[in-house]
């Protein structure tokens, strides 16, 4: 694997902090009742989606908690479900606790996660693979409900966001923001870089773009190693603080949150002075990637404290 294989977007959540404000919005909705949310097991699939998807349209959204990707598309399938209303359902399946509906989605010639789905009368159609900013999930549903309701599979009204005026007040997102998501969607860093640049010029410190300034670095940085060569060197030199930082961003990069966040702690613990500072630095900086709810972020922050005292 060459250092071109990577690529940040997806592997890190950069919705992720906004996601993280919202959901204390979005909770409300839930506990008022309203159903536009249902988490489904191998057990309850066919009541809950196969049997409703005669009444409504059902999207699945198929993710683990391990999926970073997931992490960023979840949140927004969560909110167009809930201005839905009701005229869709978003029915979410874990799949490391669902190791039924895991195989099926195998057969189906599946081969990653996120993984979305419309079940329609009963019948599964494929909707999304991968995660994607929010203006594009919105499009791709308002093609999929434009494609079922021209085929009389649902019937008018069924699926769309409401009438124009509902449209009307629905806020359009921040264009400089979905300026720089759609840069990091397509890989130009200097684009990305520049919106969230623009962004801190009218909100110094904002933390959604300091940490898109962030991602947009460790992206650049991830180029610029040879994957293989610094693995190599991390093991023959545990003591080297710098080539560890280097396998800690390829780790972060492909996922592997956990795995970046020890290495780094580890390191901290067997070195001293000089190495020991570039270590933790190098994993606060990390820790500004996620969101600061994010529970592996608090869990790595109390290790940090016990290896440094």
């Amino acid at each position: 694997m060459t250092s071109s294989d990577f690529s940040l977007h997806g592997a890190v959540d950069l919705g992720a902090r906004q996601a993280a404000a919202k959901r204390a919005q979005q909770r409300p909705a839930a506990a008022s009742g309203t159903s536009s949310v249902i988490d489904v097991t191998d057990a309850t699939f066919n009541a809950e989606v196969i049997d409703r998807s005669r009444d409504v349209p059902v999207l699945v959204d198929f993710w683990a908690d391990w999926c970073q990707p997931c992490k960023q598309l979840g949140p927004i399938l969560e909110k167009l479900a809930n201005e839905a209303a009701g005229r869709w359902l978003l029915a979410k399946v874990d799949i490391d606790a669902n190791p039924a509906l895991a195989q099926q989605l195998s057969r189906m010639g599946v081969q990653g996660i996120p993984f979305v789905a419309a079940v329609v009368a009963g019948q599964m159609l494929p909707v999304l693979n991968g995660a994607a900013p929010e203006p594009q999930v919105r499009q791709v549903l308002d093609q999929l409900f434009d494609a079922l309701r021209e085929q009389g599979l649902i019937p008018e009204g069924a699926g769309d966001g409401g009438d124009a005026e509902e449209a009307e007040q629905q806020p359009a997102g921040d264009p400089v923001q979905l300026e720089a998501e759609a840069a990091l969607q397509r890989g130009d860093l200097d684009a990305a870089a520049s919106a969230f640049g623009k962004i801190l010029e009218s909100q110094p410190n904002d933390p959604y773009a300091t940490s898109g300034l962030a991602l947009v670095e460790l992206q650049r940085r991830v180029q610029a190693y040879d994957p293989e060569q610094a693995r190599k060197d991390a093991t023959d030199r545990p003591a080297d603080a710098e080539v560890q930082t280097r396998v800690a961003d390829l780790d972060l990069v492909e996922g592997r949150v956990d795995e970046a966040f020890d290495r780094l702690i580890g390191t901290v613990r067997r070195t001293s002075g000089d190495d020991r500072e570039t270590a933790r630095k190098h994993l606060l900086s990390l820790f500004e990637l996620l969101p600061p709810d994010d529970p592996r972020v608090a869990k790595a922050r109390r290790r940090l404290a016990s290896a440094l005292f």
